[in-house]
């Protein structure tokens, strides 16, 4: 179902200017854009591991997805919005935490190792401005006072850049750039994969190879690259796309956002780290229980997550997912029936190298005096170790923690055994 996301509290810079498709550029400059590369054929940009990320921007709820049903608290501070018990609809994950109802489509993909959930997991920053806090945790700094200018997977995928790159190497789907991949090397930034289409006759298109075959600079060299994943892209229509294995993508910006996402992955273009939105997650409001608004962004996160992880079938063994936001929420309901910013939230990740089928979580327990400032649940895991961890998995040892997350003092978080740190 349709999800109509509520704004964030605060409003972002509304003038910043839309990025334009590829079919719009002049060669020239898509050639610069998709950046220089000696890419010979398509099969010298195939990536072996994959990493896709959902940023679920304004702070979603953690103790309502995952929620700790076995801590007495939780019932006590949340006396009408909380979520009961299994025996009262919760899915139970461990006997101490329970999955929404809403999100139950996911428990066979925990049972299967597949999916695991990490909780009290949060920035060491103080601040509880959305912005502040997804430009302190896309950069992957320790605080907003930390000055890093690229994001951290920018600086992972700069740090492990082969020789030939994909031009589609890393994409964000979207109208922006997120500050995530802000300073990669060469990142798309796409609507749709119909955006990645030159479009023109096949007489126009052999007079733009012949332009880029007469010469060898590293502009012809990228022009002719461009146009060889661009000719490869032809054949790739999501309008027409059916998934595999019955899988069923909601109709929604995020159901749509993995869908597409998974035709990319299928076409095999050297797409190796896709990042995408889901918005509305701001809940101060009559958020709701097992129904209502935040039940139905639930439903419909769940439903994208579990069509895609279907879909893509055994591409899951060396796909991972992260499902992220930049803060939970306070664990006392407020008078309106819905959570104010708090700081400690819950993520979620699925597919390869996961230690699946477990709350990963240094649970700091709910008792007032256990809670953080005003009632915020407290951080006990910084989100940096994760984002290592798993930026090892995928891009390997040439990852350093020095030179991902400067100043970051590595603590396991269990969630990637097998990370290189």
């Amino acid at each position: 179902m349709g999800i109509t996301p509520r704004p964030l509290c605060e409003n972002p810079a509304s003038a910043l200017p839309t990025l334009p498709s590829l079919s719009t550029l002049p060669t020239s400059i898509l050639a610069s854009w998709l950046g220089p590369s000696g890419i010979k054929n398509l099969s010298a940009v195939k990536s072996d591991k994959r990493l896709v990320v959902i940023f679920l921007r304004g702070a979603m709820d953690g103790a309502s997805l995952i929620v700790p049903y076995g801590d007495d608290e939780y019932h006590n501070h949340r006396r009408t919005i909380g979520l009961g018990t299994p025996k009262t609809g919760l899915t139970d994950l461990d006997g101490f935490f329970g999955l929404h109802p809403a999100a139950s489509i996911l428990k066979p993909w925990f049972s299967k190792g597949k999916l695991a959930a990490i909780h009290a997991i949060g920035s060491m920053d103080q601040t509880r401005s959305h912005f502040e806090a997804m430009a302190t945790m896309e950069r992957g700094a320790k605080g907003e006072a930390q000055e890093l200018s690229s994001g951290w997977l920018a600086r992972a995928l700069h740090a492990t850049q082969p020789a030939t790159p994909s031009p589609l190497r890393a994409v964000a789907f979207g109208s922006l750039l997120p500050d995530t991949l802000r300073g990669a090397p060469s990142p798309s930034v796409i609507r749709t994969i119909n955006d990645v289409k030159l479009g023109g006759s096949k007489a126009l298109r052999g007079i733009i190879k012949q332009l880029y075959e007469t010469g060898d600079t590293a502009a012809h060299a990228s022009g002719l690259a461009a146009l060889r994943v661009l000719d490869a892209m032809d054949s790739v229509n999501p309008d027409a796309y059916t998934p595999a294995a019955g899988a069923t993508y909601p109709q929604s910006p995020t159901g749509e956002s993995l869908r597409q996402a998974a035709l990319l992955l299928k076409a095999d273009v050297g797409a190796t780290s896709l990042f995408l939105d889901s918005t509305g997650w701001d809940s101060h409001v009559t958020q709701g229980t097992s129904s209502g608004y935040l039940a139905g962004l639930f439903t419909d996160l769940a439903a994208a997550l579990n069509a895609f992880v279907t879909d893509i079938g055994p591409m899951l063994e060396k796909t991972t997912v992260v499902v992220m936001t930049e803060f939970g929420r306070r664990i006392p309901e407020n008078s309106a029936l819905g959570t104010d910013h708090g700081r400690a939230g819950a993520w979620l990740v699925l597919g390869n190298g996961v230690s699946g089928g477990k709350v990963h979580a240094e649970w700091p327990g709910l008792k007032t005096e256990q809670l953080d400032g005003p009632g915020d649940l407290k951080v006990t895991l910084d989100y940096r170790n994760v984002l290592l961890e798993v930026s090892q998995l995928v891009f390997g040892e040439t990852i350093t923690s020095k030179a991902l997350f400067p100043g970051l003092t590595y603590k396991p978080s269990g969630v990637f055994p097998k990370a290189l740190t």
